[in-house]
């Protein structure tokens, strides 16, 4: 993975950046105004993307964790600290962006509806998941820990997706798009899960290479690189 990145990461950013100016042009140029609720409306396009970002990094943090108990590998608990950064990261945009289009839409910034409370508390675990690490030694507890707590704090995703299906929601089940919107919608996608991606790849790969080599142990008679010294008495002399 590690050349993978260094030979083709600067194209890969380059493509996805690409992509992000194509999908705003796409958003402020060629996507029409919604009638209800109008340009606001527009922040859709990043929301809704970066939400189901979201679930696929807390769905990395849980599979890592599975891959961290079954084989105690420190490259799923890496993987895993990854994700959980990037997971935090797009459920801020999440939350951000869902205030929004709820100042419009509602009147109000915040309102404690089924699937905000949900979203808020998938935030909180995954801020909690990286603020406690650091506070477990030694390494090998902290990544056991970490695992456990990983898998279970991936409850909350099908809560916040299932929330508006299963209780009484202020926010919407389903969004009505005209056949522009939803192009529009979809081109959107693209960008934003490259994004969650390539940022779980650079992650896990920083953390690789920050971990410290191993130091060979040195054995009772002394380090295997130190000189072999024999002494014999020849003719007074030393060997």
């Amino acid at each position: 993975m590690n050349a993978l990145l260094q030979r083709y990461g600067p194209l890969f950013w380059m493509l996805t950046a690409a992509l992000f100016a194509v999908m705003v042009v796409r958003v402020f140029f060629f996507t029409p105004v919604e009638a209800t609720m109008g340009p606001v409306q527009k922040v859709f396009y990043l929301h809704l993307p970066a939400a189901i970002s979201t679930f696929l990094a807390c769905t990395v943090v849980f599979i890592a964790s599975i891959g961290y108990l079954w084989q105690r590998r420190q490259f799923w608990d890496d993987l895993a600290l990854a994700a959980a950064k990037v997971a935090v990261l797009l459920c801020s945009i999440v939350l951000i962006s869902g205030m929004v289009w709820a100042r419009e839409a509602w009147g109000t910034w915040w309102t404690w509806s089924p699937r905000l409370t949900f979203s808020l508390l998938l935030w909180l675990l995954y801020a909690v998941y990286l603020i406690i690490r650091p506070a477990i030694e030694p390494k090998q507890r902290r990544a056991l820990v970490a695992a456990v707590y990983g898998i279970i704090a991936f409850i909350d995703v099908p809560l916040v997706y299932l929330s508006v299906r299963l209780m009484v929601d202020v926010h919407p089940v389903d969004v009505q798009l005209a056949p522009a919107m939803r192009t529009t919608l979809w081109i959107s996608f693209v960008p934003v899960v490259l994004a969650c991606v390539g940022l779980i790849a650079m992650g896990t790969l920083a953390l690789r290479r920050s971990a410290p080599a191993s130091v060979p142990q040195a054995s009772a008679a002394g380090p295997a690189s130190w000189p072999q010294v024999s002494l014999s008495m020849k003719s007074g002399g030393v060997t």
